[in-house]
């Protein structure tokens, strides 16, 4: 049951994406420069959790736009309506609905949708991850040199020593191509399905990570924070690699080496 319930949140929560993208909405701005919210997210949002409390009305919910819905529960809906919403805002169908349960403070289920390009990403806690119902798992790639990395910059302290810009340099002189495709949830899928080998990002929330860790970590995948630690989603910095990258892509985000 949990997991149906949690295929038709997003599923509701994509239709409301497209039935907006691409027509008119109203967009107004967060705190902070480019911090978007559109109709459509909220919209979204409504109808992921109307699927939600239909079934399980007494859940937890931390969602983007509402914020915490403290209820008597183990069970925490973590969600994401729209995640690249500036891409969804200028037309580019690269963004996606996230939402991630947590029981007990452990991610046990997740789903990310695009439906933009049909792919359903769905992981459970041992059970490994999936894309469009196949398997998934990581790459196979061992070098940062010959890997291909994606990233996000946030809309602050983005000249910070050792921050986004000097670690992103430290890549892209060496010649290491890295792409930023403005949503961490498909980033983090991407990197869980072998199409990215390594993701790394400063600045983000449990509703953007939570769900696209589970998938990593059920893909074969690794994640941490930058300084190697153990991850936890209620924590900004992110560190999702196939595994065999990982320790010498900590090495160069923390200047320990270059490439």
């Amino acid at each position: 049951m949990l997991k149906t319930v949690l295929i038709n949140a997003v599923e509701a929560g994509a239709a409301e994406i497209l039935r907006f993208f691409n027509n008119n909405f109203k967009v107004s701005n967060k705190e902070g420069v480019n911090n978007l919210v559109t109709e459509a997210d909220h919209a979204s949002e409504k109808a992921i959790i109307d699927v939600i409390h239909k079934q399980y009305p007494d859940h937890h919910i931390l969602s983007e736009e509402t914020g915490e819905i403290i209820l008597d529960s183990n069970y925490k809906w973590i969600i994401d309506p729209i995640d690249g919403t500036i891409n969804f805002a200028h037309g580019i169908p690269l963004n996606c609905v996230s939402i991630a349960i947590e029981h007990h403070g452990e991610i046990v289920m997740a789903a990310v949708y695009n439906p933009h390009l049909k792919e359903l990403f769905f992981a459970e806690k041992g059970s490994g991850a999936a894309l469009n119902d196949k398997k998934i798992r990581v790459s196979e790639e061992s070098r940062v040199i010959k890997s291909c990395l994606v990233t996000g910059f946030p809309y602050t302290y983005i000249n910070t020593p050792d921050g986004p810009l000097e670690i992103f340099e430290r890549f892209v002189r060496k010649g290491v191509p890295v792409r930023r495709l403005g949503s961490a949830a498909i980033d983090l899928c991407w990197v869980a399905c072998g199409r990215f080998d390594g993701f790394y990002e400063h600045k983000l929330e449990a509703w953007d990570s939570a769900a696209g860790y589970l998938i990593v970590e059920e893909a074969g995948g690794k994640v941490t924070d930058l300084a190697g630690n153990k991850f936890s989603v209620y924590q900004h910095k992110v560190l999702a690699t196939n595994g065999k990258i990982h320790d010498e892509m900590l090495d160069v985000i923390n200047n320990r080496k270059e490439l």
